[in-house]
């Protein structure tokens, strides 16, 4: 595996941004598709040091592989519920709007990252498509998971405080905040039921439900169940998980033992 130089660790990384599929309801073209990922995901990576590159749906492993070869890194946004089939359950009555080519997509991206050493960074459906990936499951919907009484999809602006979280001590998410409770934003009905093997639970809400997992064994993967991106202009410090993720690429975060492959030099 090829270790940071000084020329690595200095240039900024490159950063890819899964995109969804958007589909228009109105105006010239009724129905057609466009490639999507909201511009705050692209604000907080340039402001973390990162460049943001967008990553759109496309068919074909090797058409995938290249996306993910020419990156240093994922983030996995927000976005459509992940078809529940993927985690072994059928669809109930709560459940929201799916597309599956973009869960194919992303599970495909994930596996190559996987693969070859390319750190993630899951927000809010982000972390629950992760979880999928790695064997774990979801609540289709809070009302479902034990004891959860927290309003988790808040009626306030998108860069409001939503909740307390509490971070576990010792994770890459209480470090990066230095402190071992939060509020955050809140806008999922999606939960964390089975985490997947290998992560561990980094935040949690007082209701128990999920929010946040990160592995250190293997590729590194950090996830949110919050939106940091949309909070970091009005609370700048929601932008240390994206300045974290930045120490996570050049490998300055001990917990995670595998050095990222920098884009263009895998099988140096």
């Amino acid at each position: 595996m090829f270790e940071h130089d000084d020329l690595a660790r200095d240039a900024p990384p490159i950063i890819g941004i899964l995109t969804s599929i958007l589909v228009m309801d109105s105006g010239t073209f009724p129905g057609m598709e466009r490639s999507f990922v909201n511009h705050d995901y692209i604000s907080a990576i340039e402001s973390a040091g990162g460049i943001p590159v967008l990553l759109p749906v496309v068919k074909g492993a090797e058409a995938i592989r290249r996306q993910v070869e020419s990156v240093d890194a994922l983030v996995l946004p927000g976005g459509y519920d992940p078809n529940p089939l993927l985690y072994g359950e059928n669809p109930g009555r709560t459940m929201g709007f799916i597309f599956p080519e973009v869960d194919e997509h992303q599970l495909a991206a994930i596996r190559v990252a996987d693969a070859s050493g390319k750190p993630m960074l899951g927000i809010c459906r982000g972390l629950q498509i992760l979880n999928i990936a790695f064997g774990g499951s979801l609540h289709q919907d809070v009302s479902l998971a034990p004891d959860s009484y927290v309003q988790h999809l808040q009626k306030s602006r998108r860069h409001s405080p939503g909740h307390e979280v509490s971070l576990t001590e010792g994770t890459f998410l209480a470090d990066v905040f230095g402190r071992s409770m939060i509020v955050t934003n809140s806008f999922h009905h999606l939960a964390v039921n089975k985490v997947a093997p290998d992560f561990i639970v980094n935040a949690v809400a007082c209701d128990g439900i999920v929010e946040g997992i990160e592995r250190h064994r293997g590729t590194p993967v950090v996830a949110v169940q919050w939106h940091p991106e949309m909070m970091f202009e009005m609370h700048p410090h929601m932008l240390e998980i994206f300045k974290g993720f930045m120490g996570i690429i050049a490998g300055k975060d001990a917990r995670f033992d595998r050095i990222a492959v920098p884009a263009g030099r895998e099988g140096s």
